[in-house]
Formats: C-alpha cells, structure tokens, sequence
C-alpha cells in the first residue's frame, strides 16, 4: 500500500492563511464518518479548512458526519462556522445549567448516562412510545428508545435547503433501508434533499426510529458503511481530487481485559468498518487504470482506433487522488459510551485537535509532492500531536 507520511509541524493559530494555503490538488473533498460525540473533531477539521481558505467542493457523510456535512454543504462559505457552532452550542450538555460545573466533576461516564436518560435538548428525547415495551408492533417509525424530532427543528432552522439545492457545493449522505439491507447514497447532484436524508443518516437502530424517503424506511449507514470514502473513490466520471476523511474510531488498540473495555473495542472496531482495507482495494484498482493507461499509450496508432480495443483501454484513467487521513485523538479516561459524551470538556478537547491536525496536514500540503505514474490514490496519514502513522 503505497502511503506517504507528511513531517510533523509545529501547531500554529492563524491571524490570517499563508498566501499558497488554498492550492489543493483539483477537487477538495471532505469525508465524515459517523461517531455521535466524536464529531466535535469533525467541526475542528473544517475549520481549519476553513481558515486557510479550502472550501470543499463535495462533502460525504454519515450519521453524525452527514448531520455536521450538511451544515457545511447547505449554507453560504462565510456561515458555516456560525452555525456549525450554533448545533455543537445546542449539542452541548449542562450548556447554562448553574450546576454544570458539579455535575462535570462527576467525569463523563456520569454524564453520558445522563444523557442515556434525558436525551439533549435539540438532538433526541425519550420516545413514549417505548413504554409498550420490547415486542410490542408499534411500527418502524415509532419503535425507539428516542424520538428525533427535536433534531428535526434544529437541522430545519441550521441549513438552507435552497442553497443546498443550488448545488453550490455537492453534499451526499449514507443511508442504509431497513427492509432491503442495501446502502444508499442521496447526493445533492442527483436528488431534491430534504430534512428526511440527513435525519436518515443518523436513525441508528433501536435508538433512533426509522425516517421514510419515498415510501421505504431508512436507517443510519454507519450500520452498514461508516466511513463513505468508496463514494468518491467510485465516482464517474473520476476526477482529480484532494480528499480529507477523517477517522473518529481507532481500529487498533490494546488488549481488553475487562468486559467494559470490550465493549469499546467492539465499538472502535465495528464502526472503524474496514476503512484500511476498503481503501487498499481501491487503491489497487486505481493502479490497474493508470497501468491500463499507459499500456494503452503503447499501442500502434492503428491499433488503438479499432472499436475492441478502444473499448478495453477506455478502463484506464489517468486521475490522481490524494486521500488525507486524520486519526482521532483518544481522550484520556474515555470508555464505550464515547460517542455520548456532549460535555463541554469532551466537545471542545475534540473539536480542538481536529483544528490542530487540520492545520498541521494544511501546512506539510503533502499533494504538492511528486507521485510515480501508476500512483492513481495516494495515501497520507496523519494522527494527533503531529505523529504520523
């Protein structure tokens, strides 16, 4: 797997973006995973994009990733922050509660079970429907721990859907339909987006109820694909593109010894879904096109022109992507509930790392260095505090 490594850099706050600091290499596409909680990072990560004056021309997310994504994709460059802010503020638990503080110095697990019992305000309640019980048939739409219709008033008040539609800039989300078990992806190019596809993104099963799009119920992707890169890696026509995904779950991690600890593995692995292997497959197509391309120069003129072979060597492509991955810090004295953990210490500690690895990707530009021919996607990985994998 051909990966290159950026040096580390010194983290730098910026008064305002070094003048080379918005030349990606062709499109700028950002990827978000879904992770509830760990999406803070996300927020940190465009914002430094932001600063340094890289607006994506194409965002991909699920569940939480599609939620911050759609933010981004469907309002105006200078009102993301804003209102990307605005959400995580909401997000935000014991947020104007003059016992936060108190509350806080129980640590996290205290409040992420909290959370479990009351919701947040904004996001999820606790659905009464729940109350008939486990077996009883009350419907896909009802049947959940939580209702989401406070989600439904705050995505509905933080994204312009005229906008979006303007299709500005290109915005697809996962979801997964209940009945069928396929993936699907909506893409803002292709589809009259609505609330109903972001909040389908983000239905995770049994927490969340099912959200029906033309008929059929749908669920969030992460269950089936968390991390949506394949979209743009299988896109037609393929272009040159600069993609940053970032990881929100670690995949590796040390030997569980305890049935707490397993539980967060489970998670870190379930939900990491494969990406390394996912992308390694790709990457080894994209090597047979470039190869198919060039073998395909070799060819007589004569040869080239007939209908057979022209068909053969139109596999080929000679595109160039440059995925540039971010690992999510671990936070000291996190556990499985992780992915609940909407403290403002949990929040903010995430959603300032992603802003410092951003920025520390931004300053290396690793997709300014040469690549050899048959490289068609490039590997750049990066992790917290400036350590490269």
């Amino acid at each position: 797997m051909t990966t290159k490594t950026a040096p580390s850099a010194q983290t730098k706050t910026r008064a305002s973006a070094p003048s080379n600091a918005n030349k990606v290499f062709g499109q700028a596409v950002l990827v978000l995973q879904g992770g509830g909680a760990l999406g803070a990072y996300q927020l940190g990560t465009y914002q430094a994009m932001h600063e340094a004056g890289i607006e994506p021309d194409w965002v991909v997310g699920t569940s939480i990733g599609a939620i911050n994504g759609a933010i981004i994709a469907g309002n105006p460059p200078e009102q993301r922050l804003p209102r990307l802010h605005e959400f995580w503020d909401r997000m935000e638990l014991n947020k104007g509660n003059p016992f936060g503080p108190l509350l806080g110095m129980f640590g996290a697990t205290f409040n992420n079970f909290n959370t479990m019992s009351k919701g947040i305000p904004g996001f999820f309640s606790p659905n009464p429907d729940a109350i008939y019980g486990q077996h009883a048939k009350i419907g896909i739409e009802k049947a959940s721990y939580y209702t989401t219709r406070p989600l439904r008033e705050t995505l509905t008040n933080l994204i312009d859907f005229d906008y979006l539609q303007s299709k500005k800039t290109r915005l697809t989300v996962g979801a997964v339909n209940a009945n069928t078990g396929e993936m699907r992806y909506f893409d803002s190019h292709k589809d009259a987006m609505t609330v109903e596809h972001i909040m389908a993104s983000g239905a995770l099963p049994p927490a969340f109820p099912a959200i029906r799009i033309d008929g059929q119920p749908y669920w969030d992707g992460g269950i089936y694909s968390n991390t949506p890169v394949e979209v743009v890696l299988e896109d037609n026509p393929r272009r040159n593109s600069t993609i940053f995904t970032i990881q929100l779950w670690n995949p590796a991690g040390t030997e569980a010894e305890s049935l707490w600890e397993i539980s967060g593995r489970q998670k870190d692995i379930q939900f990491s879904s494969r990406a390394n292997s996912h992308i390694e497959r790709q990457q080894q197509i994209h090597q047979l096109r470039h190869i198919i391309r060039e073998l395909g120069k070799q060819l007589p003129e004569k040869l080239r022109s007939q209908p057979a072979v022209k068909e053969l060597t139109a596999w080929g492509c000679g595109t160039t992507m440059h995925l540039v991955r971010m690992l999510a810090p671990r936070l000291e004295g996190e556990d499985h509930t992780k992915d609940i953990d909407f403290t403002a210490h949990g929040i903010h500690t995430r959603w300032q790392a992603g802003r410092e690895d951003t920025q520390r990707a931004i300053d290396a530009a690793p997709w300014n260095d040469p690549v050899d021919f048959k490289d068609g996607l490039v590997i750049h990985d990066f992790e917290h505090n400036g350590v490269c994998v």
